[in-house]
């Protein structure tokens, strides 16, 4: 038996290991790994970025809303909370904003009074304000700003189309 196991080149018994063609399915067999490892990693990474993107869209919009009732309740504040207060006439030069004469049946705390529901046009999304008031005190008001907008990328033509919102509510002394 000893005179069949002759060295070969690389150093190994000729007839001591398995046929060739087991060493080339392995290595099939790791590149089919790799390869189902690979293709997992790239739909993982491309899901990742479509939420990633997706959130960023949300967070935007969000941020936009903050800003908005952020705006109109400091320069609603400025003016002692008046109850005369029209945002279309003070900020009309540095807002697309206009008033809402649709009946309105949307957020608001029954203990509020109404002033006015307005419609605030950034980057092709209509945000609706809806802006109230509460004499909390006596010389105490409680103003509240409840902006909506729609969580889909469309353009809404009325205020029943938004479905998120963002509310702000501060006090002034009047």
């Amino acid at each position: 038996m000893a005179a069949n196991l002759v060295r070969n080149i690389h150093g190994t018994f000729a007839g001591s290991f398995a046929p060739r063609r087991w060493a080339a399915a392995v290595t099939l067999v790791e590149i089919m790994v790799t390869t189902a490892v690979l293709m997992i990693a790239i739909v993982g990474t491309s899901g990742y970025r479509y939420y990633a993107a997706l959130d960023a869209r949300k967070a935007d919009k969000l941020r936009t809303a903050a800003d908005i009732a952020l705006l109109l309740c400091e320069n609603w504040r400025g003016l002692k909370g008046s109850q005369t207060y029209d945002p279309a006439a003070h900020l009309a030069s540095s807002l697309a904003i206009t008033t809402v004469t649709d009946e309105f049946t949307g957020p608001t705390d029954p203990d509020f009074s109404l002033l006015g529901v307005y419609q605030v046009a950034v980057q092709g999304t209509n945000y609706y304000a809806v802006l109230s008031w509460k004499d909390v005190d006596a010389g105490l008001r409680a103003i509240s700003i409840v902006v909506t907008w729609p969580k889909r990328d469309q353009l809404t033509t009325q205020i029943a189309d938004a479905d998120a919102s963002f509310t702000l509510t501060t006090y002034t002394l009047n």
